[in-house]
Order: C-alpha cells, then sequence, then structure tokens
C-alpha cells in the first residue's frame, strides 16, 4: 500500500461490511453499523442517504448500489467465518486476539459482548491506525483494543513479539491470530516472516484463522477478476501471492502449525445463505478472486 494514505481495500471491505442492511434479513449474516464511516468522503453519506430510502426510492437506490452486491454478500461470508472461529476461541476460556493487517476491523466493537473480556491488540499501517482511530473518535465510540503501528513490509517482522509484549501480550497464554484479507497483498517472503513472527509469540492451543486466494488465480485470474486486480493494482495495492490448497498443511506445519480447517467460500455460503444468495457467491467468481477460510493451530 501507499505510505502517505490508509488503505484503498480496507476502505473498500469496510463499506462492504457496512452496506449489509441492503440486504434481506435472511441474507444478512453479520451486523457492522461502523463499517460505512470508512468508505470515505463521497460514497458514505451518498450510501447513508441510499439506504435510508423508503418505498420507490429505496428500490432505486438499491439498483444504484447492485454493482456491489456481490462484494457486500461476499464479505459477509469472509466475515462470518472468522468471526465463529474466534467466538469458538473465546468460549473454549481464550483471552488474547492479535488482529494483524486490522485495517478497519471493528471486532473488538461489534463482538466486545461476546469477547468475555479478552484483549485485544490491531496491527496495521500507521495511517490506516490513525485514520481509523480518528473515525472511531468521531463517532464517540470507544475501543479496549491496544493499537500497534506497523508496516509489514519494512519492519523487521522477528521484533513483533517483543513489540506486543511490551504492550501486554503474554506469549505463555493461547492466542488467536486474525489475519482477514492480507496474504494476497505481501510478498511470499512477508507472508512467511509473518507466520514465523506469529509462531513465535503463540503459545501451543493458540490459532490463526487467515485468508488467501489460489495461486492459480493470482497467474490467471480471467477477465473480469483480473480488471479487479488491476483496480487494486493502480491503489497501490496489488495482488502479489496466493497458495495451493494442496501444499498449505505441509507449508504450515513446517512454520508451527497445523492445519484444522480450508474452507472454501462456496461451501460456506451454501452453508449459512439462502439459495439464491449462495448462487449469487459462486457467480461471483468471475468478479472476485476467489478466496479461502484457513484455521490452524500452533502445536507444542
Amino acid at each position: 500500500m501507499l505510505d502517505h494514505r490508509p488503505s484503498f481495500t480496507a476502505a473498500f471491505v469496510a463499506a462492504c461490511r457496512g452496506l449489509t442492511p441492503m440486504l434481506p434479513r435472511e441474507a444478512r449474516l453479520i451486523d457492522d453499523p461502523l463499517g460505512l464511516r470508512f468508505a470515505g468522503p463521497w460514497l458514505t453519506p451518498l450510501a447513508r442517504t441510499l439506504l435510508s430510502a423508503r418505498g420507490p426510492l429505496r428500490v432505486a437506490a438499491q439498483g444504484a448500489l447492485l454493482p456491489v452486491l456481490p462484494w457486500v454478500v461476499y464479505m459477509q461470508v469472509r466475515t462470518r467465518a472468522i468471526d465463529e472461529a474466534l467466538l469458538a476461541f473465546v468460549a473454549e476460556g481464550g483471552a488474547q486476539v492479535v488482529i494483524l493487517g486490522a485495517g478497519f476491523d471493528t471486532r473488538a466493537v461489534r463482538l466486545a459482548p461476546r469477547l468475555g473480556g479478552a484483549r485485544v491488540f490491531e496491527v496495521d499501517h500507521p495511517a490506516t491506525q490513525a485514520r481509523k482511530a480518528a473515525e472511531l473518535a468521531a463517532a464517540g465510540v470507544t475501543s479496549d483494543a491496544v493499537s500497534l503501528a506497523w508496516h509489514f513490509e519494512r519492519d523487521p517482522l522477528a521484533g513483533l513479539p517483543a513489540r506486543l509484549a511490551e504492550l501486554g501480550h503474554d506469549a505463555a497464554r493461547p492466542t488467536f491470530t486474525v489475519w482477514e484479507g492480507v496474504t494476497m497483498y505481501l510478498s511470499a517472503d512477508a507472508i512467511a516472516a509473518t507466520v514465523e513472527a506469529i509462531a513465535a509469540y503463540s503459545a501451543p492451543g493458540s490459532q490463526l484463522v487467515f485468508n488467501y486466494v489460489r495461486e492459480d488465480m493470482v497467474r490467471s485470474p480471467g477477465l473480469l477478476a483480473g480488471a479487479a486486480a488491476l483496480v487494486v493494482r493502480a491503489a497501490g495495492e496489488p495482488f502479489r501471492t496466493g497458495f495451493d490448497p494442496a501444499a498449505l498443511p505441509a507449508w504450515l506445519s513446517v512454520r508451527g502449525f497445523r492445519l484444522l480447517r480450508d474452507d472454501d467460500f462456496d461451501t460456506l455460503a451454501t452453508r449459512w445463505l439462502p439459495a439464491a444468495w449462495a448462487r449469487l457467491v459462486r457467480r461471483g467468481r468471475r468478479l472476485i478472486l476467489v478466496e479461502r477460510s484457513a484455521l490452524s493451530e500452533r502445536t507444542g
């Protein structure tokens, strides 16, 4: 990403989460009332106006938002998968959460009543962290999350465990690490170094959940997904790296993690959404670089 401004893709993802009210109730998997605050100075008021419309105007408004509908549904699936894994970890007694590449993630706020007092550490680029803090303050929202500014391609990742420890993280206790929608933007070396740093601060029984795209999709995304890739490249956040699902268990194993689950989004959409909306996720393959959600556990 560009050093002088917050992440473009983080703002887009937050906007998609915030647009959930455009969906019928049976197709809503999450609720993120803060998401639209990060959408940008022109999209935020426009989206709020459209979503508050009634009658025929609301129908027209939803038509105006139709191009982003597949992304809205898609991001719900991605977010729900991570939320469920995180809450299961907390329900079993986990009390530490690290969110890497946190972007405009609002889990520390929207899931607060269900986190049971677990301490949340948010790690991301300084410009994105500053924008997030400003927007939360403007909304009058207080977050208990501990913020750590970090540049994943420049700051030496070997130092991450020590920095977290300075902020109160206890490496002797299990930690749940969220790495949502990040790996595809990093180099292979940065991904490997990050996972090794996660292993260094993760006691046995800790868990790591992350999204990734298949490496063949990065190499040959197709016409529409290729167009999306060009957009994020122009914003300074190009797709760089994908994984081969068959090779992922061994890749994680040599870095101290055991793969517990590796779900494709089609399966998750079919499990959680009404049939028509699940089909929208499947059809979105032409537009979106299809991601998978992997959950792994730190071995002893």
